[in-house]
């Protein structure tokens, strides 16, 4: 539990002992991927959702039931289809027999972590019910508004590969996520450990979370989440990232920069990265770290420069080379 404290300091040393807490538990249940996790817990701290690009079998799930029991809070887990319908995410009004009335029944967005599993497989009006809730934390059924519980984050995951029976994401929808993160095959080692730690004494594949203890409550993530959202933020450190998003309108090759959505991510998202490396205040270094997973998924590449081999990511960092970092 946090204990109030006079000093904003106090609170904030506090919190730092708690997510570095957090982020134990969630290691005694996924092997390796630390900088997966760590951005998972940038977005939770700075009250995001994260879209997650991999192919299946790389521990996507388990992350997300891990995270869940270190704070005590709900995992819902949709699986998109082609056949999904709206209602099947937010829920729908039944008529009930015996009350001779319609009863709102609610669907599984009203949860605290929300998995969307292969998002890109549903159709645009199944993935657009997810919009309202991500952007508003309320969901409406028959004209009436439902508030999700809180906190409330969409961790969205698409496969790479794969793109015969998909429908993309639209900008619009892209824009919502924090952060896009991609998370690859472990290395020999991690590896190696994954396959004793999954295959020993345990019979089957189900997912264990045992060894993840509960350390707070929802109510104090979204004290977590007030904190983050007040650590100091130096004027050149706002000039910097704006000066970033700026340079990716008009850099030769980019045919969509990011809007001003993503200068404000990035300031959310630097914010949590400060607090997740157990400090009060935000540097460059915190912005560069963070800024391919926050802008990855809000640009656009012209064809030619797929073709020829570039993707976002070095792009990205030829942008972020070339605009000038403050000294603080």
């Amino acid at each position: 539990m946090l204990i109030k404290t006079s000093s904003f300091n106090g609170e904030v040393n506090q919190a730092i002992e708690i997510v570095q807490q957090i982020r134990t538990e969630v290691s005694h249940a996924i092997v390796g991927q630390q900088e997966v996790v760590d951005q998972v817990l940038v977005a939770l701290l700075a009250a995001g959702h994260v879209l997650i690009e991999g192919v299946p079998g790389l521990g996507k799930t388990l992350l997300v039931q891990a995270l869940a029991k270190t704070f005590d809070g709900r995992f819902t887990r949709i699986q998109f289809t082609p056949d999904l319908m709206p209602s099947d995410v937010t829920g729908h009004a039944m008529y009930d027999m015996k009350s001779e009335e319609f009863r709102i029944r609610k669907g599984p967005v009203f949860t605290h972590l929300l998995l969307a599993d292969e998002i890109n497989r549903a159709p645009a009006k199944s993935q657009a019910a997810l919009l309202e809730v991500m952007q508003e934390q309320q969901v409406t059924i028959e004209g009436r508004g439902f508030t999700v519980s809180k906190p409330f984050m969409t961790l969205a995951t698409q496969n790479p590969l794969e793109q015969e029976g998909t429908y993309p994401l639209p900008e619009a929808q892209l824009d919502r996520f924090l952060l896009k993160i991609r998370i690859d095959y472990p290395s020999d080692q991690e590896e190696i450990r994954l396959v004793k730690q999954v295959t020993s004494t345990k019979v089957g594949e189900g997912l264990d979370v045992s060894a993840v203890s509960a350390i707070i409550k929802p109510e104090n993530v979204m004290t977590l989440q007030r904190l983050t959202a007040n650590l100091q933020v130096d004027d050149r450190v706002y000039d910097y990232v704006v000066s970033i998003v700026r340079n990716t309108r008009t850099w030769p090759g980019i045919t969509l920069g990011a809007g001003p959505r993503g200068s404000i991510a990035l300031i959310r998202a630097a914010r949590a990265a400060a607090l997740l490396a157990e400090r009060n205040f935000v540097t460059p270094d915190d912005v560069k770290d963070i800024a391919l997973a926050t802008l990855r998924h809000r640009i656009t590449l012209a064809p030619e420069l797929e073709i020829e081999g570039h993707d976002v990511d070095m792009v990205l960092k030829a942008v972020l080379s070339k605009v000038e970092a403050p000294r603080l």
